[in-house]
């Protein structure tokens, strides 16, 4: 494990860590952090087709409210594999609406960009927000400042696609800068962050220092200069997500 930083007061002790590196699937780590720390008010940011919403309405109990952000839509300015076009986007719509019908007094569906939407959200009302949505440069620097002041002191802020290469995809695309633009908005915010397996990071809304920990080894620079080396561009999609 590699810290860089110093946090005093953190929520989430060493022992903690250690455990959430351990858990297997993504789906089980944040089904099991919500049911731990008793959080009640969760947003996702990006749900696409609804598995993810489906899995924390279905393993968390205690929820009481699941914010559901998502445009549904075709963007012109987002250059990523997943901007499909409106009809898709419709269909998705309609998948997430069956899927998380069972839990429709706890979920609010909102339909637009962050930008568009997140004025709804009450500030420090959020226990939890989880950002999947764009992961360009400029995608995370807005999901994470306009979603930041709708977590409580002492909430968090988690997401995916913390990829250790900025090129997730082909240089088709948009480079994925989750990482390292996450680690450098905690040290703004002077908050801790936590590096995860299968590519999440966590972020505690207080604490009283920045540090940065890495579970996995993964994370040994967080420059883009060291990002941009030859080396790290392999030019090949990961599995998984489109």
């Amino acid at each position: 494990m590699r810290e860089i930083g110093r946090s005093v007061f953190p929520v989430i002790d060493d022992e903690e860590i250690a455990e959430l590196a351990r858990i297997p699937t993504r789906t089980d780590l944040w089904i099991g952090f919500v049911n731990r720390h008793r959080l009640r008010r969760v947003a996702e940011v990006g749900v696409w087709r609804g598995e993810f919403a489906e899995a924390m309405l279905g393993g968390c109990p205690d929820l009481s409210t699941y914010y559901c952000i998502d445009p549904w839509r075709h963007l012109d300015d987002w250059n990523k594999p997943a901007n499909k076009n409106d009809n898709q986007f419709e269909r998705f719509y309609q998948e997430v609406l069956a899927r998380t019908e069972p839990w429709e007094a706890t979920r609010v569906i909102l339909r637009g960009r962050t930008t568009e939407v997140s004025d709804e959200i009450p500030d420090a009302s959020l226990d939890l927000a989880y950002i999947d949505a764009d992961h360009t440069l400029r995608g995370i620097a807005i999901d994470l400042i306009r979603i930041w002041p709708k977590v409580r002191p002492g909430g968090f802020v988690g997401g995916d696609d913390f990829s250790s290469s900025i090129w997730q995809h082909s240089d088709n695309f948009e480079p994925t800068l989750v990482f390292p633009f996450a680690v450098h908005f905690a040290e703004a915010m002077d908050a801790r962050i936590i590096g995860l397996p299968h590519n999440q990071f966590l972020i505690e809304k207080g604490g009283g220092g920045f540090t940065f920990i890495d579970t996995t080894g993964a994370y040994d620079d967080p420059t883009l200069r060291v990002a941009l080396l030859p080396d790290r561009r392999s030019g090949e999609d990961v599995p998984g997500r489109p």
